[in-house]
């Protein structure tokens, strides 16, 4: 919370990964909609250079470096979940976990023993760190194009909107076969997917907010638009939200 006046807000950290900022506006939309703030800003960032395995070339150059923001807003006329008597803000979401497919796509501790002076011959404890970022390509795969279709029609039910109605899609900038293939699935052309990913790579929590700022920046997104946003990742966690943006 560096630059926001002490006392005037509350700051912490969700840690979903590549679900992250998805799960993060979800989190803030909650303290919206039951009146508690009147303002969130959703901060996705990681530095996933830090933690590849730069000897493992397959891997290492999916990944790059990160952070983006967006600035929620109650309205006194909350119709929806962050949403104005225009409609616009969160008009649905979904999110789900399944910490069994914690294998395919993780880093792990890693510790390393340090002795310290205690009475009676010391005491061992740990230097906590991180090993290498781990993934299994097939499985991730696999997992993003069954279930990431499934859990954005599952948001676009909530919202009571149809595919149809849907102008863009936004998804968590893993690999573009990934978005082909769950563009397909949902009916919708390329067209309509938004995607940077052949500027920067995979930047976890940070590539919705990224690609949505280009997308915004360049007037492709415009107010009233229907965005169809969905983060899966490490954990493995997957969500989805529906904006209209305003």
């Amino acid at each position: 919370a560096i630059g926001i006046e002490a006392g005037k807000c509350v700051a912490f950290d969700l840690t979903a990964a590549c679900s992250g900022f998805l799960f993060g506006i979800v989190t803030a939309s909650q303290f919206l909609t039951n009146g508690a703030s009147q303002n969130a800003l959703v901060l996705g960032a990681d530095a996933l250079t830090r933690w590849v395995d730069w000897d493992d070339r397959n891997s290492c150059i999916l990944f790059g470096d990160g952070a983006g923001a967006m600035v929620l807003t109650r309205s006194d006329e909350n119709e929806g979940l962050t949403g104005s008597e225009d409609g616009f803000g969160i008009l649905g979401y979904a999110m789900h976990s399944n910490g069994a497919g914690y294998k395919d796509l993780n880093c792990i501790y890693k510790g390393e023993p340090k002795k310290i002076s205690t009475p009676g011959g010391g005491t061992v404890v740990e230097d906590g760190s991180y090993d290498s970022m781990g993934m299994n390509g097939r499985k991730v795969y696999s997992f993003a194009t069954r279930e990431v279709p499934t859990v954005l029609e599952e948001a676009l039910e909530q919202a009571g909107i149809s595919v149809d109605e849907v102008d863009h899609l936004l998804l968590h900038q893993a690999n573009i076969r990934i978005m082909e293939t769950v563009a397909s699935r949902l009916g919708m052309p390329m067209e309509k997917v938004i995607t940077n990913l052949n500027k920067y790579g995979n930047t976890s929590a940070a590539s919705i907010p990224l690609a949505l700022d280009e997308a915004v920046r360049s007037g492709r997104v415009k107010k009233g638009d229907v965005i169809a946003c969905a983060g899966f990742g490490a954990g493995l966690s997957w969500g989805a939200a529906i904006l209209k943006w305003g």
